[in-house]
């Protein structure tokens, strides 16, 4: 029985689809049973986030709940912070689980956990235990939650660590960069975002917008799609919400684009903008179908690319920035530098419908991010703590 952990973000993003398509995994490829307990961040008042930060978590007597009631014997525990802490993980082996720490981020070390400083630079200057950084940059926004962070994340690293049984990362790239920033992870198993299905047929426009799929934060580049896309004089749709939602809208509107707001309507062409928001799974395919290229223009070292990934399952083409876990991506994919504007103009000049590279991309993503690719790594984790192999730091 596998107990899952997850402290849900205040702005929804990819990790809660991370969660809930390994949670499905497990269930329907590896037999096991799952329950799945949750926090939610925007529900959690500050004062509290602040407290659990500090303290290492808050209520893990929870967790223990949990576990005897279910009887789990693993504790599968996704993103901790700020609510559940390393109490979390210490309660679990007092009632007498096994843990499995998956590090979907780079929140061990970083506040706001992609590296990315507040200009959306990546950004390594907080280093092991040193998070001052982070803190001097005002990397939270909120003075106070920059303290509660910088001081959490250096007091509870090592010992968050410590009690992982095993640890877990989505990709080579996300391992080779925890270790860069001197998090001691070099046990640490990678088992990839899971993509339950992938198209047997490609639907797109050829003569569509290009599409972003992303949150809408610094790190994820939409400014440099927009820019990109007005150079290359291709209409754009964006589907997605977050803190840098009303500042896209004056950047757009700024380089002279017409800003459109909704889902509905026709699709964009030359010069115009739409915002679609947060849209439902059945929708976003739409929107893939309707679209000529998909585009993931981050800025950060991502640790998977999970867009990228369900835009080649779809069968569209698309254009990523050449870093993180994006830049090992083969061909089809087109990859440019992070940042640069004019490059990705060009490569979506000569993406947009490219039927070879949207007839490849299922197979690719198959072979990437499959059930039948995630399912072993997923089992070698648990079977790893069931056998009783612990995580050396």
């Amino acid at each position: 029985m596998i107990l899952a952990l997850h402290n849900r973000y205040r702005t929804l993003g990819g990790e809660e689809r991370a969660v809930e398509d390994l949670t499905w995994l497990a269930r329907e490829h590896l037999g096991e049973e799952v329950e799945l307990l949750v926090r939610d961040s925007s529900l959690l008042g500050r004062r509290a986030a602040a407290t659990g930060l500090l303290r290492g978590g808050l209520d893990p007597d929870e967790v223990t709940a949990a576990i005897r009631r279910t009887r789990a014997d693993i504790v599968h525990a996704h993103n901790l912070l700020p609510s559940f802490g390393w109490r979390a993980l210490a309660a679990a082996r007092a009632a007498g689980a096994k843990t499995v720490l998956h590090l979907h981020n780079y929140r061990l070390v970083c506040a706001v956990a992609t590296c990315v400083d507040p200009a959306g630079e990546d950004c390594t200057r907080c280093h092991g235990r040193n998070t001052t950084p982070g803190l001097r940059l005002g990397c939270r926004g909120s003075a106070v939650e920059g303290v509660a962070y910088a001081a959490a994340l250096s007091v509870w690293q090592r010992r968050t660590l410590d009690l992982a049984d095993v640890v877990v990362v989505p990709s080579a790239a996300a391992k080779e960069r925890l270790l860069a920033l001197g998090v001691p992870v070099g046990d640490a198993l990678v088992v990839p975002h899971v993509v339950r299905t992938a198209a047997t047929t490609t639907a797109y426009a050829a003569d569509g917008p290009a599409l972003v799929v992303a949150r809408l934060a610094p790190e994820k580049g939409v400014d440099v799609a927009i820019a990109a896309c007005r150079e290359a004089r291709v209409g754009l749709v964006i589907a997605g919400d977050g803190p840098e939602a009303a500042d896209l809208r004056r950047v757009a509107a700024a380089a002279g684009l017409t800003v459109l707001e909704g889902n509905g309507g026709p699709a964009p062409w030359d010069g115009q903008v739409r915002f679609a928001g947060r849209v439902p799974d059945e929708l976003l395919s739409r929107l893939r179908a309707a679209a000529s290229v998909e585009l993931i223009p981050s800025r950060a070292h991502e640790t998977f690319g999970l867009a990228a990934i369900e835009a080649l399952a779809f069968g569209l083409p698309i254009v990523a920035s050449g870093v993180g876990a994006l830049a090992a991506l083969p061909e089809p994919v087109r990859l440019v530098p992070p940042g640069d504007a004019g490059a990705l103009a060009l490569a979506v000049t000569g993406a947009r419908g490219d039927a070879r590279a949207a007839a490849a991309g299922p197979q690719l993503a198959r072979s990437l991010a499959g059930p039948e690719v995630v399912a072993p790594a997923l089992a070698a984790a648990y079977a790893g703590v069931r056998g009783g192999r612990g995580q050396t730091s």
